[in-house]
């Protein structure tokens, strides 16, 4: 009689947990671009970035170069996603972003990672900032930009270095 109790126990378990499994939507995953949405994560190619956001092959082509088959990664967090819901406009946000360039596998051969933080209006493109980052987008400090790119040229290049380099507290 326990065994008995004990199975049917075990198979209200499995047909309940089998129905909470079927009701979840099945649009958690990675898209067909590489996005992860509800993660916050892009895992796909220059390429499937380009044609995803621009959806315009010469546009793409030009853009990307020899960049369009490296592998990128990116990452952000949820206030990222509510800030781009906003377009900026409902400061103040704790949102951050991590791009990793890879072209070490058909690609281009270049291998490079930015960090990048909403910090508020912080000037025109490229003003440097006392972290020892960059602005950029007008409101966002560039923490790290740092890489080899053969095409650029020889060795480990350094074009922000902020200080702390973590995202930290806005």
């Amino acid at each position: 009689m326990k065994k008995l109790v004990i199975s049917f126990l075990v198979v209200a378990i499995l047909v309940s947990a089998v129905g909470v499994l079927a009701a979840k939507p099945q649009d958690k995953g990675f898209d067909e671009a590489g996005y992860n949405r509800n993660a916050g994560i892009f895992v796909g190619t220059g390429w499937s970035w380009c044609m995803d956001k621009v959806g315009n092959e010469p546009w793409c082509i030009d853009y990307l170069g020899p960049y369009a088959n490296d592998k990128l990664i990116m990452k952000w967090n949820a206030e990222w996603d509510r800030g781009n819901a906003e377009r900026w406009l409902n400061p103040p946000y704790a949102a951050w972003e991590n791009n990793e360039w890879n072209g070490m596998n058909g690609g281009s051969g270049a291998v490079w990672h930015y960090k990048i933080k909403w910090i508020g209006p912080c000037g025109a493109y490229g003003t440097p900032l006392p972290d020892g980052g960059y602005c950029i987008w007008g409101q966002f400090d560039v923490l790290m930009d740092q890489g080899v790119d053969p095409s650029y040229g020889p060795g480990h290049i350094w074009f922000a270095h902020a200080t702390p380099t973590g995202y930290g507290v806005n």
